[in-house]
């Protein structure tokens, strides 16, 4: 098979690099992709991921038997649509049904009616009539802007100030105005609990389990810090049994994607579930149509199938097999440029990113330029190693002995990722 993926990140890269190593693909190209993946053997490809006419005047002449689309934001401009529009197959969501992760509102209004359990909410466009909200019900409350914000458009405001600063920047600047150019903001309960994020694959009403993983948003070790696309991850989460998997299966992915279709806008392809285990059960605390970064990067290491075949066989409607490695964890660390998630250098050298086999981990490029002689910061997010090991704690001191030996200048890393598998293992074992 010829696959085609759309994105240039570290989740497009995991998601290539698995898929060029299937025996059943023959060549995998990746639009625009980023320098690194190329040692890889993925094939880079100059168009932008928002380019859906080009992107499918190019899977015509490739002849692509199918096109991953990876990041929200050609979703959001109807490429996935382009490619159906052309009788051209391709595994990611319609613009209409990938509004479940770019309108917040939309997908409060979605939980509600086919009573997914998630937080208590209320949506405002009027400032004024926000900020009495949160004067009313005080903090911690949490802050979401409803339309496009690249994972980074939530605050958990602890006090009431930070909240009503969340409002002045979301509303009054306009900072994340949706799709119809309306800042809009939905408030949310403050929930507490452990937050982790399932997977589904999905193809109207049948879905099928894609992995569980728990990622660290906070900048700075101990959950310090302002909220980012994500420092880190591991997979699978052990804290959580195979009975809570199944519990969010049938109470949280099948009834939203059996909603979506009674609402005109069906489901394909990958589903991100973000949850929280609270005391009184699993809540949603946000979808998105896609898989997660970092934690495809760690996830994807995790299966023993075929990501190709899988796809392959959703597809065309059959059932796919799929099996996950056993006794064994995936843990995978981001190094970012320093200053992110706000100011951050570019162009500094990065050196050239290639692990030795022997160093037993796993590298996934983002925010990347240059070539294999040297690479150059082009981005916050970096790149991200990763390990597979027994536990959690091995994994840890493979992939932090690696960033300790390989350290860069002009970069920063957490050096806890992992901390609540790791004392979950301490106490299991005791």
């Amino acid at each position: 098979m010829n696959i085609l993926v759309v994105g240039s990140g570290g989740r497009e890269h995991a998601i290539a690099k698995t898929l060029a190593n299937s025996p059943v693909t023959k060549h995998v190209f990746c639009a625009k992709g980023n320098p690194r993946m190329v040692q890889d053997g993925i094939e880079l490809v100059d168009i932008s991921e928002i380019d859906g006419e080009s992107l499918v005047q190019f899977a015509k002449e490739q002849q692509i038997d199918w096109t991953f689309i990876g990041p929200e934001l050609p979703l959001f401009h109807g490429v996935s649509d382009a490619f159906e529009q052309a009788g051209l197959r391709v595994f990611s969501p319609s613009k209409a049904a990938a509004k479940i992760e770019y309108s917040k509102d939309f997908a409060k209004q979605l939980m509600v009616k086919y009573h997914v359990p998630t937080a208590k909410s209320a949506t405002f466009s009027s400032f004024d009539l926000a900020k009495d909200y949160v004067l009313e019900h005080g903090a911690p409350i949490v802050i979401k802007a409803d339309g496009l914000a690249a994972g980074k458009g939530v605050v958990v405001a602890m006090n009431t100030d930070e909240a009503l600063e969340a409002l002045s920047f979301m509303l009054l600047d306009g900072a994340y105005a949706n799709q119809d150019d309306v800042a809009k903001v939905v408030i949310e309960e403050y929930l507490e609990g452990e937050e982790f994020s399932l997977f589904s694959f999905v193809n109207g009403e049948k879905a099928y389990f894609a992995g569980i993983s728990q990622d660290h948003k906070r900048a700075y070790d101990h959950d310090l810090g302002p909220n980012t696309g994500g420092m880190g991850a591991y997979s699978p989460v052990p804290q959580f049994s195979q009975e809570v998997i199944d519990e969010c299966m049938a109470q949280v992915v099948y009834p939203i994607i059996k909603g979506m279709k009674q609402e005109g806008c069906a489901y394909k392809g990958v589903l991100y579930a973000g949850l929280m285990m609270t005391k009184g059960g699993v809540k949603v605390i946000e979808f998105n149509a896609r898989f997660g970064d970092p934690e495809t990067q760690v996830v994807l290491q995790r299966l023993n199938s075929d990501l190709a075949t899988i796809i392959d066989d959703i597809l065309q409607d059959k059932e796919p097999v799929i099996e996950w490695k056993q006794n064994s964890i995936t843990l995978g660390v981001v190094v970012a440029a320093k200053g992110y998630p706000s100011q951050y250098e570019k162009g500094f050298s990065l050196g050239k990113l290639t692990p030795r086999d022997s160093e037993q981990v796993q590298l996934f490029a983002a925010g990347v330029n240059g070539n294999q002689g040297e690479y150059i910061a082009n981005g916050g997010r970096l790149f991200l190693v990763s390990a597979t090991e027994e536990t959690a704690h091995k994994a840890q001191k493979v992939v932090y002995d690696y960033l300790q030996e390989h350290t860069i200048e002009g970069t920063f890393y957490r050096h806890d990722i992992g901390y609540h598998v790791v004392n979950w293992e301490k106490k299991y074992s005791e």
